[in-house]
């Protein structure tokens, strides 16, 4: 096991949930429900299930796309989805 690449990928993750809408949204709902260990474990299932399912697609991907593309992708990705939420927020 990479315990270099180990240690880097938690703490790049860790510092990227900080304050997102992720994070936000479990804030959300800890602060309306009593029951916080099941919001901890519905949070945590979550992030599990979905960075598993990002190891094993971008596992996949990475063979048939070259990484820069994969991030230019991303970025694009993550800048269109950022605006699409600043003109789409329901009205709220």
């Amino acid at each position: 096991m990479d315990f270099k690449l180990m240690l880097t990928t938690f703490t790049m993750v860790f510092l990227a949930e900080l304050g997102d809408k992720t994070q936000l949204a479990t804030f959300a709902f800890s602060a309306k429900n009593s029951a916080r260990l099941s919001v901890f474990i519905g949070a945590a299932g979550a992030l599990v299930l979905t960075s598993l399912l990002a190891v094993l697609f971008g596992g996949i991907i990475s063979r048939v796309i070259p990484e820069n593309y994969i991030r230019m992708g991303a970025g694009a990705l993550f800048v269109i989805l950022g605006i699409w939420m600043l003109l789409f927020s329901g009205g709220e």
